[in-house]
């Protein structure tokens, strides 16, 4: 069988058929953190952790990139299926922006990346934010929380040490708390 690292140097190596070969063998682990995703959303919700997989892969197949290793590819496949969900949810939403806007409490932000869809709009334009100011804390969120890192994993993936990672994760989690809390007297 071949390996994922053989299959990402392939599709570095220009190969057209890596990425196809490639979603099998990653299947199983991408169609969890799709279904993290969807855990808590309503019955009969319109996509399902096979969809986003399914989204993800046709916009991965249709871009030009390589990836550096199994982690990257990892990190891009969990970024690319984040989108795929926030994408769905502002279409559905479209008809009712503003309305009834949800202010969130960050008690937990792994919590909060599985919760529904519409949290995870919330959550992406507060990262969105927190990128315009402080990328690698955004880039480590993403890692850990949507990817599904590890702690060593993102430090590696970044090349910062674990210490950085935590106290970055801290700081992060500080700004995303105060951004997603309710305002003061609703």
């Amino acid at each position: 069988m071949v390996t994922v690292q053989e299959l990402v140097r392939r599709n570095r190596a220009g190969d057209p058929a890596a990425l196809e070969e490639l979603l099998p063998v990653v299947y199983d682990q991408l169609r969890r953190i799709a279904a993290r995703y969807l855990k808590d959303e309503r019955p009969g919700h319109t996509l399902t952790p096979t969809g986003v997989v399914h989204e993800a892969y046709l916009r991965l197949a249709g871009a030009e990139m390589s990836w550096e290793d199994r982690t990257h590819f990892l990190v891009v496949a969990s970024s690319v299926m984040r989108r795929v969900l926030v994408d769905h949810a502002r279409t559905r939403n479209r008809s009712k922006r503003g309305a009834g806007a949800l202010k969130l409490s960050l008690d937990d932000i792994r919590e909060l990346a599985a919760d529904s869809i519409a949290h995870l709009v919330d959550l992406d334009d507060a990262l969105h934010r927190l990128e315009s100011f402080d990328p690698r804390k955004a880039r480590i969120v993403e890692l850990l929380y949507f990817g599904g890192l590890t702690h060593e994993e993102a430090a590696s993936t970044l090349q910062i040490s674990v210490v950085t990672i935590h106290r970055d994760l801290r700081l992060a989690k500080a700004w995303l708390e105060r951004e997603l809390a309710p305002p003061a007297g609703a």
